[in-house]
């Protein structure tokens, strides 16, 4: 094992993957440490706006080999049913993290990324160069260090991130089905508590994630129970629950889901994804910010490295916190906005009568929480 990288990246969902495909495309030797192996489910809504479609081109990722699902329209619904449809501003496509991961980690593979199984139980940063300990005390040395390792680990703890000592009440619900929905829509549908997205993947395949407050959910027995006691109450998702097919055994669930503020940097460490920032679930395009995030910090990092710059590590931490936040603070904020909104009964209805009034709201709140296309120069 080759014990010195320049860049050395920890996590391989959507932005570890593409970050590494980026940097590795450019000549520069990656390291990237996964703790799992690949394929596998994640908890995920495995919808994706299509402004990285540009970006994916210009990375050669054949996303149209994947079977994706083109998705053109949204539907949202009240507790108590009532529903408003609308066309997606920019449109979509679902995919299953499950094929999605596996496929970026094989071309990562192809193009030279050193993968490595294992977990990170530690960071060190001294003298210019970072030390990277696992599990097996095994260690590692880089130039720089990329956090794509997801919403929370135990990481965050020893990196001493604030929001990792804050307890959070949200949990997180997914699971496959077969069912008979339209393809073109992803559908969020709000029940007591929370709210559930509804949409078509590969193969035919419907994934359901839904975020509910641990509240909530406790006073329920088991998903069986709470889905019936709770979800049933709207009509949507009665409907849809009574007729679909489980193809999973038993649904995938993630805890301490925690949409607090996070650092962009930390300690020298170049946080992307879900590490840096997660926006609510309703707004549907995690996904494509993990993706984006990798390619403002791999631009960076190449023109660091390449010599087009004199930017040092100072000059690259700046300017990745400050387009970080140009690109996403907003659509971080306005979900915020929006999970208050619609957790709220009485807002949630009232929301619904303005947006029936004025049907082109519903598109702009959309545009909101969306970036335009990722064009590479």
């Amino acid at each position: 094992m080759n014990k010195h990288s320049h860049i050395t990246i920890i996590g391989a969902g959507l932005a570890g993957l593409t970050s590494a495909i980026h940097l590795a495309k450019a000549g520069i030797f990656v390291v990237l440490i996964e703790k799992d192996t690949y394929p596998r489910h994640k908890v995920c809504g495995e919808y994706i706006s299509n402004e990285v479609l540009p970006y994916f081109s210009f990375l050669d990722i054949d996303i149209d080999s994947l079977k994706p699902v083109p998705i053109s329209k949204f539907c949202i619904s009240t507790q108590k049913g009532n529903s408003i449809n609308c066309n997606m501003p920019l449109g979509g496509f679902g995919i299953s993290r499950y094929t999605l991961d596996n496929y970026l980690w094989e071309k990562a593979k192809k193009l030279g990324v050193l993968l490595i199984n294992n977990q990170v139980t530690d960071i060190e940063y001294q003298n210019n160069i970072f030390t990277i300990t696992t599990s097996d005390n095994q260690e590692l040395t880089s130039d720089y260090v990329i956090g794509a390792y997801g919403k929370r680990t135990q990481l965050d703890k020893t990196l001493k991130r604030s929001f990792a000592f804050q307890k959070s009440p949200w949990l997180a619900i997914k699971a496959h089905y077969k069912a008979d929905i339209a393809s073109d829509t992803v559908a969020l549908h709000n029940f007591s508590g929370g709210y559930c997205g509804i949409s078509m993947v590969e193969n035919n395949t419907v994934n359901t994630c839904y975020l509910v407050s641990y509240d909530s959910f406790k006073k329920y027995k088991n998903i069986a129970i709470f889905q019936k006691e709770v979800l049933y109450k709207n009509p949507f998702l009665k409907k849809f629950f009574l007729n679909a097919k489980p193809l999973f055994e038993a649904s995938i669930t993630i805890g301490q889901i925690n949409f607090e503020k996070k650092e962009p940097v930390k300690n020298h460490i170049f946080m992307t994804g879900d590490a840096a920032g997660l926006i609510h679930p309703l707004c549907g395009n995690g996904m494509a910010m993990a993706i984006q995030s990798a390619k403002i910090l791999s631009e960076l990092l190449i023109s660091s490295y390449d010599n087009t710059s004199v930017l040092n590590r100072t000059d690259i931490e700046k300017q990745y916190h400050k387009k970080w936040k140009d690109t996403f603070y907003k659509r971080l904020y306005t979900g915020r906005v929006l999970q208050k909104v619609l957790l709220n009964e009485n807002l949630q209805y009232t929301s619904y009568l303005i947006a029936n009034a004025i049907p082109f709201i519903v598109p702009k709140i959309i545009k909101q929480t969306h970036g335009e296309p990722l064009v590479c120069l």
